[in-house]
């Protein structure tokens, strides 16, 4: 725990989610994020990245932003996959601080305020999931992920893909992401680590999905994933060897 100079509001912050097929998730996410931001920061953005849904969540979310001028909306024409919709979500952030989670619903957004005492000491505040509301394979999948990662990129994180994420806008001139699919969250954190920053994790709720239908545990996403993180660990040897 930081004994420093606490923070109980930010200057301001960019908050955004990624939508795929989340019409029924969309308007609630929306009005939990209104509601909790003002109390955290005195100046506050939404933006829903529409990640080329098929069913009504681009028009529902523009309807919103269309009447609430913190909201924006930003389009992919076609799906990019989880990484790319958060890259847009990262490039689209304006304001000093940036915090992202999933448009599913699963985590209380309420619970960003127990990120902010560790902001001062701490240029990243992430997640963990106390006890993830998925069981089975997707568990198991998860524990050795995690493991694998720890060992490869000494990343301080026990749930390294736990959507509750809170970055200082600035990590983002340095660090520039290039993943496009699940792997999104290992690079970031393991590109924040490389280069210096400092990194620390908080425990957070998880809940059962409500709506919609989750796409994480395809089998084909998985080994996406695998392979990218290698992919990623030689990489991260080659640069760190010319430095």
């Amino acid at each position: 725990w930081y004994s420093g100079t606490r923070v109980n509001r930010l200057p301001s912050i960019s908050a955004f989610f990624p939508a795929y097929n989340e019409e029924a998730n969309v308007t609630t996410m929306v009005e939990r994020l209104s509601a909790v931001l003002p109390q955290v920061a005195e100046d506050y953005e939404i933006i829903v990245v529409d990640d080329g849904s098929q069913d009504r969540t681009a028009e529902i979310a523009g309807g919103i932003a269309a009447a609430d001028p913190r909201v924006r909306v930003v389009h992919h024409p076609q799906n990019r996959g989880y990484g790319g919709a958060l890259k847009s979500g990262f490039a689209a952030s304006r304001k000093a601080y940036v915090f992202f989670t999933d448009g599913d619903g699963q985590f209380d957004v309420g619970e960003i305020a127990n990120l902010l005492p560790y902001v001062p000491q701490y240029d990243v505040v992430i997640g963990y999931r106390i006890d993830r509301a998925e069981g089975g394979l997707r568990r198991v999948n998860a524990g050795a992920w995690n493991w694998l990662v720890h060992r490869l990129f000494a990343i301080p994180s026990r749930d390294v893909d736990c959507a509750f994420k809170l970055f200082d806008r600035r990590v983002f001139d340095v660090v520039h992401p290039e993943a496009e699919g699940a792997m999104i969250s290992t690079e970031i954190l393991a590109r924040t680590v490389q280069a210096g920053f400092r990194v620390t994790e908080v425990g957070v709720h998880h809940y059962p999905r409500q709506h919609g239908t989750p796409t994480g545990a395809n089998p084909l996403v998985i080994a996406r994933a695998f392979y990218e993180l290698f992919r990623l660990y030689r990489r991260i040897r080659r640069e760190g060897h010319r430095t």
